[in-house]
């Protein structure tokens, strides 16, 4: 038997090399039909109470409190002292009981906290400051924010008032979500509560001044929920 003539060898190889290259077209036609890859997933960065982290809550040995709670717990502390502190610089610019008897409310609310922060053995982010400091820098900015335009006009108070109940009902439900232990969630929930009723002051103050309150950070059906329920009675924290 002879070999494959030359014309043959030379057929032969150009199929041979005809078929490697319609294989590496599909290849590339398959690749670059294919989805690109996912990014990898961002770090997360576990957010306390709306703007406080993880990372900034000091450990306190012995507690048995997650850092989360901690975190919670000192945010809360600020926070419910700001909503004290507006609410009492509004009530004295413009004489408004609305805001005087809510600011008493506060006071009793952030001394809750104190409360739940000594019980704890968690150092106290207020210890020493005066009305509109804050140790988180978030919440001093926001004070700072609130009280100007809290003086503009009686109906931006009453906005501003909302604004702040609306922030702390949210800021307590992630930090009643952080804790299984029963009397910070007990704290928690009776501070809940008030914030509330408070939100439903504010909202009842523009409404008789003819002007209808907007939600500004919780869901629309939420706040509508909650302002067309009636006060809630019940003890302090």
């Amino acid at each position: 038997m002879t070999g494959p003539s030359g014309a043959g060898r030379a057929g032969f190889l150009w199929l041979a090399a005809f078929l490697a290259l319609s294989a590496v077209v599909l290849v590339v036609d398959a690749l670059v039909g294919m989805p690109a890859p996912a990014p990898p997933p961002p770090a997360r960065v576990v957010t306390i109470a709306g703007r406080a982290t993880v990372a900034a809550a000091p450990a306190a040995p012995g507690s048995g409190l997650s850092r989360h709670e901690i975190a919670h717990m000192r945010y809360m502390r600020e926070e419910e002292k700001l909503a004290h502190d507006v609410y009492q610089l509004l009530a004295d610019h413009w004489g408004d009981p609305v805001f005087a008897r809510i600011a008493q409310a506060e006071q009793r609310h952030t001394d809750a906290v104190l409360g739940l922060l000594v019980r704890y053995g968690v150092p106290d982010p207020a210890a020493g400051n005066r009305a509109g400091q804050f140790t988180d820098p978030g919440l001093a900015a926001l004070y700072a924010e609130l009280a100007d335009k809290g003086r503009r006009s009686p109906a931006d108070a009453w906005t501003v008032g909302g604004l702040i109940e609306e922030v702390d009902i949210a800021d307590l439900e992630n930090a009643t979500a952080s804790t299984t232990r029963p009397d910070i969630i007990h704290v928690y929930r009776t501070i809940h509560r008030g914030s509330r009723n408070h939100l439903r002051a504010f909202a009842g103050a523009l409404a008789r001044n003819g002007i209808p309150y907007r939600p500004q950070k919780l869901a629309a059906a939420e706040v509508q929920a909650i302002v067309a329920s009636p006060m809630e009675n019940g003890p302090p924290p």
